[in-house]
């Protein structure tokens, strides 16, 4: 494999990374060509907020090639384009052979959630201390415990006698929610998600944890249920609070929302008022879980 490295600014980052698609790079990625220096910057963006820009003011874009020629033969056709102009070459590369399967796996490690309960990938034995695992490997779906909005919602199920419950997990990415509360001992659940890929990550990972669970597409959600949980953004969950309230019980059912930032815990508050009273239940690193029981 060999890499092609380039100097480019933000404004022509996105015509140098479709030209690199075009002349068959394995991959494309766009680094800040300033990190690790004071004039480092971050770009991130959320729903409901402006996009994030395409590239950093100086942004280092690498292309990977299979061959050493294909790269040097793009270098040589972007150096004539017109929107190459203020583009800098830096360089052509071999990339040293990796057993990338297990470079993978290094990166992760068991992930603690209570000192009794934790996530551990298929090819680590679990912590001594873990009464409680889930079996869970990084995949297409979202959901792998090392996310602080992961983590909370599975501490909250965990620290909470789930026996027999009936519960949702909406937006159920790899199923990590709907598992964990299988582990705690609720009977009767239903995971669903817009992404087919979730979905059948869903049933691979419930299978591999020995948990019975319904998962499929929105649609097979139906009734109320004792435990409702939505591990997903703050926009998408205030566009949800009538569809997700009307799936919690009365009478006790309970309400836990995540992947909401501190700073937004009043607009979560104010579009679920209609029906339940929500209040921050944990925060860690800028994330909060709110819940709500309703009456």
């Amino acid at each position: 494999m060999f890499e092609l490295v380039l100097l480019v600014p933000e404004s022509a980052v996105e015509s140098v990374s479709d030209a690199l698609d075009a002349l068959d790079a394995l991959s494309v990625s766009v680094e800040d060509a300033d990190a690790l220096t004071p004039a480092e910057s971050a770009l991130f963006g959320e729903p409901g907020m402006p996009p994030p820009k395409d590239g950093w003011q100086r942004s280092r874009v690498v292309a990977l090639f299979s061959e050493e020629a294909a790269a040097r033969d793009a270098a040589r056709l972007l150096a004539l384009q017109d929107f190459f102009v203020g583009c800098q070459t830096l360089g052509v590369q071999s990339v040293a052979e990796q057993d990338w399967v297990r470079l993978t796996q290094s990166q992760f490690e068991p992930v603690e959630i209570t000192p009794t309960f934790w996530i551990v990938p298929s090819w680590h034995e679990p912590p001594a201390a873990a009464q409680q695992v889930i079996r869970l490997d990084p995949g297409l779906a979202f959901g792998t415990g090392t996310h602080p909005t992961t983590r909370m919602c599975l501490r909250w199920t965990a620290q909470r006698d789930q026996t027999a419950r009936r519960v949702l997990d909406y937006g159920c990415g790899s199923g990590i929610l709907a598992i964990g509360a299988a582990k705690f001992g609720a009977s009767d659940i239903v995971a669903v998600d817009i992404d087919p890929a979730a979905v059948e990550a869903t049933r691979l990972n419930a299978a591999a944890n020995h948990v019975t669970l319904q998962a499929g597409l929105p649609d097979l959600a139906h009734g109320v249920f004792d435990l409702v949980l939505a591990n997903i953004l703050a926009t998408p969950l205030k566009v949800l609070a009538p569809l997700l309230c009307a799936h919690v019980a009365e009478g006790g059912g309970q309400l836990v929302l995540a992947g909401i930032l501190a700073r937004q815990a009043d607009e979560l508050r104010d579009a679920y008022a209609p029906w339940v009273a929500l209040e921050v239940s944990d925060e860690e690193e800028g994330w909060i879980l709110m819940t709500a029981a309703k009456r």
